[in-house]
């Protein structure tokens, strides 16, 4: 895999993978930066998020469990000095529906943290601990994107 990182200003940068789309990173304005854009540890737990959530949608669907909404978010803590690192990353599942598997649930999970995501196993062979959650939602009435 190849990606290609260009300055436009200050912090502000673009890059460019494989899959040609291009993705905008900043800084905060006390370094230079424009505040416009996603920080980079940002995007890398919105990548550990996004892989775990297409492990596990992936999946259900083929067990046939078929939430109505899905969701996961993400909280990571960080050294306090430089390099400051993720030290510990939680991820709670969320999942909306009335028949929802809880098994099925935790196996989904179990399989993307122990066998699928990349981003993950990348996160826990560089010692980051990652532990996850999760809630099924049975209430539907508050759903909206």
């Amino acid at each position: 895999m190849k990606v290609k990182i260009k300055q436009v200003e200050g912090l502000t940068f673009v890059g460019k993978a494989d899959s040609n789309h291009w993705v905008i990173t900043d800084g905060p304005k006390e370094f230079y930066g424009s505040d416009a854009a996603s920080r980079p540890m940002e995007l890398l737990l919105i990548a550990l998020g996004t892989c775990t959530g297409s492990d596990v949608a992936s999946i259900l669907q083929k067990k046939r469990v078929k939430p109505a909404k899905f969701e996961i978010n993400v909280e990571g803590e960080r050294q306090k000095t430089h390099p400051r690192v993720f030290t510990k990353i939680h991820l709670e599942y969320v999942f909306y529906g009335n028949d929802i598997d809880e098994k099925s649930v935790e196996r989904a999970i179990d399989l993307s943290q122990d066998k699928y995501c990349s981003v993950s196993a990348m996160l826990t062979k560089a010692d980051v601990s990652i532990d996850y959650s999760y809630r099924i939602v049975k209430d539907q009435s508050n759903i909206g994107l």
